[in-house]
């Protein structure tokens, strides 16, 4: 069984699994996969949409993942009601979470007055 961190946010929980090869394989280019259960999106409309908005969210911002290892995107029921440009900032953070090796990110705080 392959071994990694996974990270839960608002809109999609990431998995990234170690990238070591196994003994005497090459290496290769890091995967990249989008699950939506049918579980939590009982409709192929719906499906199809949380799907669409994590590629494109990985699409836009492929520049800037650095992943040591595969990808895999399970996405949350919230995703629907979702703009595309809050689930791109969710999947950043996610990225930056794997990016500095499993430290959550500081929970955003209001300045007192």
């Amino acid at each position: 069984m392959r071994q990694g961190k996974s990270y839960a946010g608002r809109y999609l929980v990431a998995f990234i699994l170690d990238g070591e090869p196994p003994e005497g394989a090459r290496p290769r280019a890091p995967l990249f996969g989008v699950v939506a259960s049918k579980r939590t999106f009982r409709r192929a409309v719906d499906r199809n949409r949380a799907k669409r908005l994590l590629r494109e969210a990985f699409r836009l911002n492929r520049a800037a993942v650095k992943t040591p290892g595969d990808v895999v995107l399970l996405a949350r029921g919230k995703i629907l009601a979702a703009k595309r440009q809050t689930v791109e900032t969710d999947f950043r953070a996610a990225m930056w979470y794997v990016s500095r090796g499993g430290v959550q990110p500081a929970a955003k705080t209001r300045p007192r007055k």
